[in-house]
């Protein structure tokens, strides 16, 4: 008993080093406590401490969180992202088959007890081009169903936009989810069909679950899907994407989910 005390007695205190590195780790864990609540909870002066450019830029993309499976508006349905494209084959252009790319990436997180984040790509792309879609109205919707296959394209549909008579919904949160789904487009195609690529198309679709109600009767079924209808879109890419490596991992898992 008595060596015990007096070896609890002589034991070193950490060194400052171990301390300095003990204080910091609390205090990043007192941050990301606080900004987990910032972000969780409702609305709140509270929020713009950090400002809400900081709040976000911290917690996304990997410590998103939402409340959406809960009441009073939980997630109730799918969404798909298809792809297709024309592809220059021979000196002639090829219409390819639709692909779902949420299949293959769904994929990669099915049965994975360490689903990577790349398994959610085309249902956050598809979700986000679909919400700002529909607060368009008919005229609006119309204009993204044309073919836009030339370059700068995007300039031409904001014209397009712009030579609509009367007032509409702004399109510029449309346009920011229009080009985001067209250069994920544009990397499916390019990782499935190579780079003969000179157009793509895209298709988004949501699909409800069985409404509450009907949950118990053995033939219910699932409404029919909805569609966002958008032409055909000249390739689109992003300065400082890497075309290969999204190839390589998208690529050997739409092959694996052809076997």
């Amino acid at each position: 008993m008595t060596d015990a005390i007096a070896g609890a007695k002589t034991r070193p205190r950490p060194t400052w080093w171990v301390r300095l590195i003990a204080f910091a780790a609390c205090l990043l864990t007192l941050w990301h406590v606080f900004a987990s609540f910032l972000w969780i909870a409702p609305y709140s002066a509270l929020r713009e401490i950090p400002t809400q450019q900081v709040l976000a830029g911290y917690m996304l993309p990997m410590f998103g969180q939402s409340w959406s499976v809960f009441a009073p508006e939980p997630i109730n349905g799918d969404y798909h992202f298809n792809v297709r494209a024309i592809v220059k084959e021979d000196g002639e252009e090829v219409e390819t088959g639709w692909v779902s790319a949420t299949d293959v990436e769904l994929s990669m997180i099915r049965y994975n007890l360490f689903p990577p984040r790349a398994g959610i790509q085309s249902s956050e792309v598809a979700s986000g081009q679909m919400n700002a879609y529909n607060k368009l109205n008919e005229e609006q919707k119309a204009v993204i169903a044309l073919d836009f296959d030339k370059d700068d394209w995007e300039e031409w549909m904001v014209r397009s936009f712009d030579k609509l008579e009367g007032e509409g919904p702004s399109t510029a949160a449309y346009m920011r989810e229009e080009h985001m789904a067209t250069a994920y487009a544009t990397q499916v195609a390019y990782a499935i069909w190579g780079d003969g690529v000179v157009k793509v198309q895209y298709r988004v679709s949501r699909q409800n679950v069985v409404p509450y109600a009907d949950r118990n009767k053995p033939n219910a079924q699932r409404p029919d899907p909805t569609f966002s209808t958008t032409g055909w879109r000249a390739p689109l890419e992003e300065e400082g994407q890497s075309r290969d490596a999204f190839g390589d991992v998208f690529r050997s898992q739409f092959e694996r989910s052809q076997r």
